[in-house]
C-alpha cells in the first residue's frame, strides 16, 4: 500500500483538493499595493508628477545657485541691512572707530537675528575683499536660490490664476532687475525669468531695488532663453515681446488677459533676433513725448499695469 502511495504521489497533474490548479497557482501574490504604487492609477500618476517636480527643483537649486557676495563699506552695509538684503555674517574690523554708522549697522544685524557677528583684523578683511575700501565693515550675502522656470506657471495654476510672467533679454543692470521684480510683485505677476549669461542676477543691488519684494517673487534662471520661451509656448502660454517697432500697442492686445510671458529687452538693443522671432506678438508702448526708449524697469511697470487692469475687468 505504501508503494502504491509513492507511485500515486509521483504522478503528474493536479493534487486532490486543488480545484484543478497546481500548487503554485494556489499561492497568493501578497497584499494589494497602495494606489500610489499601482501603475495606471490616478494617484500613481500624481505621485510620479510630484516626484519629477521635486527632482527638477533639486536640480535647479544645485545648478542655479549663485556664489556668495560681499557688501563692503559702512554706508553700503548699513543700507543693505536696512533694506532687508539677506545676510549670513557681518565682519567687523578689530579696534574699529565706533561711529554712528557702525553702531547702526551692528544694531540692525542684532535685531534681525540669524546674522553672525564676526570680529576680524584688518589684514583679514583686506584679503576677503581683495583690497577694497571696506572701512571696517563687510557683509556676507548668501547665494540666491533660483526657481525652475516650470515652477512659475505651476504656482499660478495652483492658485487658480492664469500665469503672468516677465522674461528679460539682455538686461544687465541689477537695479533694473530689482525694479522689475518689484513691478511683477505689485501687479500680481508670478515671477521673472533671466538668462544665466550676459544678464543681471539676484545680487545685493537687485535685492535693494526690489524693496523687499524679492523675498516673495521667484526668479528663475535658464541656460537658453529662446528654448525656455518655446517650452512656455508648447504649454499654452502666449509669448509677447516688447519692441519699439511692434505690430501692436500694449493697450490693444487682448492676449494680456490670458496666460502670458512678457519679454523685455535691453534699453539700447531691445530684443535679440532669435527671441524676437520666438514671440507670438510684438507690442510697443505709445510715447507721445517722442522718447526713443524707456528704462526696462519703467517699461515692465507699464505693461504689468495694463495686464493687471485687463484681468481685473474680466
Amino acid at each position: 500500500m505504501a508503494a502504491n502511495n509513492r507511485r500515486m504521489s509521483g504522478k503528474k497533474g493536479a493534487q486532490i483538493g486543488s480545484g484543478g490548479k497546481r500548487r503554485r497557482g494556489l499561492e497568493g501574490k501578497g497584499p494589494t499595493p497602495p494606489a500610489e504604487a499601482r501603475k495606471g492609477h490616478v494617484k500613481n500618476r500624481l505621485a510620479n508628477a510630484k516626484a519629477k517636480q521635486t527632482q527638477r527643483r533639486t536640480a535647479a537649486k544645485s545648478r542655479g545657485k549663485s556664489s556668495s557676495e560681499l557688501v563692503v563699506g559702512r554706508n553700503p552695509v548699513f543700507e543693505a541691512l536696512r533694506d532687508g538684503v539677506p545676510a549670513t555674517a557681518l565682519y567687523v574690523q578689530q579696534f574699529i572707530d565706533n561711529d554712528e554708522r557702525v553702531r547702526d549697522a551692528l544694531k540692525l544685524a542684532a535685531d534681525r537675528g540669524g546674522i553672525h557677528l564676526m570680529e576680524a583684523p584688518r589684514p583679514e578683511l583686506d584679503r576677503m575683499t581683495n583690497g577694497l575700501n571696506h572701512q571696517g565693515l563687510v557683509l556676507q550675502v548668501p547665494p540666491y536660490e533660483y526657481a525652475h522656470p516650470e515652477d512659475l506657471p505651476a504656482a499660478a495654476y495652483d492658485e487658480g490664476d492664469e500665469p503672468l510672467i516677465v522674461a528679460l533679454d539682455g538686461v544687465t543692470d541689477p537695479r533694473n532687475l530689482g525694479a522689475i521684480v518689484r513691478s511683477v510683485s505689485a501687479f500680481g505677476g508670478h515671477g521673472v525669468v533671466v538668462p544665466e549669461r550676459r544678464a543681471a542676477g539676484m545680487t545685493a543691488g537687485a535685492w535693494k531695488s526690489s524693496a523687499g519684494t524679492a523675498a516673495r517673487t521667484p526668479v528663475a534662471r535658464v541656460t537658453n532663453l529662446t528654448r525656455a520661451l518655446e517650452a512656455y509656448k508648447k504649454a499654452g502660454i502666449t509669448v509677447v515681446g516688447l519692441a519699439a517697432d511692434g505690430e501692436h500697442t500694449v493697450g490693444e492686445l487682448a492676449a494680456l488677459e490670458g496666460p502670458v510671458v512678457i519679454v523685455i529687452g535691453s534699453e539700447g538693443k531691445g530684443l535679440s533676433r532669435l527671441v524676437g522671432e520666438t514671440c507670438d506678438y510684438r507690442v510697443s508702448i505709445p510715447m507721445p513725448g517722442g522718447a526713443e526708449s524707456l528704462n526696462a524697469g519703467v517699461a515692465a511697470g507699464i505693461v504689468m499695469y495694463e495686464a493687471a487692469a485687463r484681468r481685473a475687468r474680466r
